[in-house]
Parts: structure tokens; C-alpha cells; sequence
């Protein structure tokens, strides 16, 4: 998984390797574990941000959040005319703070998906509305 950096992290292009969905604070980590009951265990690629907004990002397959309307909270990170994206990306291992992999990459072309995420995300979202 060539898009993974060796050490650190770094900022990836999204609509190269994957698409992303932001969600924040708490509403993310809730998120990330619903889609973790959904898939016992495995939902694919997620990343975690331990300051600032608390995001969570899901990575999702390229090209697959763009033409679909998502929540209230939920942010979209794509690339397209007009439009460029970038997604922080941790190491697998080291020093990577403020950044980590709430669940790391399992193979190469293994993402989110992007369906059972926004059926997910629109659960989640709409169940701290009121």
C-alpha cells in the first residue's frame, strides 16, 4: 500500500487511492464503532485525530463520495474540477501523533464501504439530533 508513509504522516490527494468522510468528536468515535459491530470487527481503513476537531476519517474506495448526499456532519474529501482534497494519512507504526490508525489497512484496494458508511453515518448523525 504504496499511499501509507513509511514514518510519521502525511497529507494524501483523495480521489487518487480513496475518497474520505470526516466526522467529528464524539459523533466520529460512535461512528467508528458502529461500523465496527456492522462488520465484526473489520470495517476497513479508519483514521483517528487525537486533538483540534477530534476527526475521524473513514476512507473510502475513489470517486464514491461525490455524487451522493451524506449528513449534517459529515464531511466529504474528494477531488474533482475546481476541487482538491487532502487526507492525512499515519504511518503504520512509530511516532505519528496527533494521528492513528483506529483500524489499520488489511490489504491493498480494502476500504470503507461507502453504503453500509452513509447508512451508518446518517444513524449515527440523525440519533444526536434531538
Amino acid at each position: 500500500m504504496c499511499w501509507i508513509p513509511v514514518s510519521g504522516f502525511q497529507l494524501r490527494k483523495a480521489g487518487v487511492q480513496f475518497d474520505a468522510v470526516r466526522v467529528d468528536g464524539t459523533d466520529g468515535r460512535r461512528l467508528a464503532d458502529r461500523m465496527e459491530e456492522l462488520t465484526g470487527g473489520d470495517p476497513g481503513p479508519v483514521v483517528i485525530e487525537a486533538n483540534g476537531r477530534r476527526g475521524v476519517y473513514f476512507l473510502v474506495p475513489p470517486g464514491t463520495t461525490a455524487h451522493r448526499s451524506w449528513p449534517r456532519g459529515a464531511t466529504r474529501f474528494t477531488s474533482g474540477p475546481a476541487h482538491v482534497g487532502y487526507v492525512p494519512v499515519p504511518a503504520l507504526t512509530g511516532r505519528t501523533w496527533p494521528l492513528s490508525w483506529r483500524f489499520p489497512p488489511t490489504e491493498p484496494d480494502r476500504f470503507v464501504h461507502t453504503l453500509l458508511l452513509r447508512s451508518a453515518c446518517t444513524e449515527v448523525l440523525s440519533s444526536t439530533d434531538g
